[in-house]
């Protein structure tokens, strides 16, 4: 295991324990709050259009 998979597995163990903590629970609560309305607006016709245009080149 090298230094960079250590630090990897480590971030995931942490970010599991964070979302069971209090503090990980109001945090997604927050963001959740401020941003659920924002992720779940349809997505614009435009960009829609241009991710069609790139997927045919």
């Amino acid at each position: 295991m090298t230094a960079g998979d250590k630090r990897k597995s480590s971030a995931k163990e942490t970010a599991g324990e964070d979302q069971d903590s209090p503090f990980g629970i109001w945090l997604s609560r927050g963001l959740h709050q401020l941003f659920d309305d924002v992720a779940n607006e349809p997505i614009p016709d435009e960009l829609l259009r241009l991710i069609e245009e790139d997927r045919n080149k």
